[in-house]
């Protein structure tokens, strides 16, 4: 039994490993630019971010999923800040007092997420949370994924592809 559990689990990863390398391969396209803003009502728009590597994460206060996979993303953020990768989060379909900037704080979580983003998750073509792209320094998109597993290795893989590429 836990060798067909575990045979299952390195299939999982190789299709993840696979998608993502499918999209690395293709001709990327530019992520359509948006502005929003944060829950100090800044405005923040994707060209603020040019020159860097961006994981934008696709999340909503009330998704477990999001809840599951947001440590990862802060573990990539804790260990690649430093060579140019931002995280940044857009959170849509949320109720109406949400606070999101608030939740991903209580869950000790770091990085910035921008609010009411339900018009730019519409241009991304996002299905469902979480959704999490991964947006090289020209600004174009090279991978997304649908994963919720923090520790999926296809995340560290692709901040790495993409910040050794200058």
């Amino acid at each position: 039994m836990m060798k067909s559990k575990l045979s299952m689990a390195q299939a999982l990863v190789i299709l993840v490993l696979t998608v993502l390398a499918a999209v690395t391969r293709a001709e990327p396209q530019p992520a359509p630019e948006f502005t929003l803003q944060n829950a100090a009502g800044e405005a923040v728009s994707l060209s603020d971010y040019r020159g860097k590597v961006v994981v934008l994460h696709f999340w909503a206060t009330w998704c477990p999923y999001c809840k599951r996979l947001q440590p990862g993303l802060d573990a990539l953020l804790d260990d690649y800040q430093a060579q140019g990768l931002e995280v940044l989060g857009i959170s849509f379909n949320e109720d109406v007092d949400a606070k999101p900037q608030e939740v991903l704080k209580r869950r000790g979580s770091d990085f910035m997420t921008l609010v009411k983003g339900g018009r730019v998750a519409a241009m991304y073509q996002v299905r469902g949370t979480p959704t999490t792209f991964f947006i090289d320094r020209q600004g174009r998109l090279r991978a997304v994924t649908m994963t919720s597993d923090p520790e999926e290795p296809g995340l560290k893989h692709m901040a790495e592809t993409l910040l050794a590429e200058k």
